[in-house]
């Protein structure tokens, strides 16, 4: 038996699902479309009543590099330690460094106990890949082109404002 939606969970499904809104404008970039509803906002249009449609959506990975143990243990001291200094700052501004600890002497021990645990993890996770993933790299998704859509009652209004938009600074 499913669970019934929440409250917030159904005004998001409301807000996302308004297949009535028309297309007011369309872009080959994100930013180009969120530039237009920028422009309109500025334009004190009620841009509540406008949405940003991805279409030809595609997940891109750029891949960075190749995994081997040294990349692993190296990739893992680094996150380790940043962990490690970010938690030693955290127990020093709650006070449990107590009297006898100072703030550089937490930091160490936070940045060294980081490096350990981080070399810990990056090894397994790297052994128990199985070398299935020998590499690292970033990734995102991305559409062909963004549409701008507006409730049709108010499409007219904001396709006139986007006439008057500016272009962008550099073209």
């Amino acid at each position: 038996m499913s669970q019934p939606f929440s409250p917030q969970q159904q005004a998001l499904g409301n807000l996302l699902d308004r297949p009535n809104r028309v297309q007011v404008a369309s872009y080959t970039q994100y930013l180009e479309a969120q530039r237009a509803v920028d422009f309109l906002s500025d334009q004190k249009f009620p841009v509540e009543h406008t949405s940003i449609v991805g279409e030809g959506l595609k997940i891109v990975e750029q891949v960075t590099g190749r995994l081997d143990w040294t990349r692993a243990l190296s990739l893992g001291m680094t996150q380790g330690a940043f962990t490690g200094i970010f938690i030693g700052l955290i127990l020093n501004f709650l006070g449990f460094g107590g009297a006898s600890r100072n703030f550089l002497s937490l930091m160490i021990d936070g940045l060294l106990l980081g490096i350990i645990f981080g070399a810990f993890w990056g090894l397994l996770s790297y052994a128990l890949s199985g070398g299935r993933r020998d590499f690292t790299s970033v990734g995102g998704m991305r559409a062909d082109h963004y549409h701008v859509m507006c409730d049709p009652e108010l499409a007219e209004q904001a396709r006139e404002l986007l006439t008057r938009m500016p272009a962008a600074p550099g073209r």
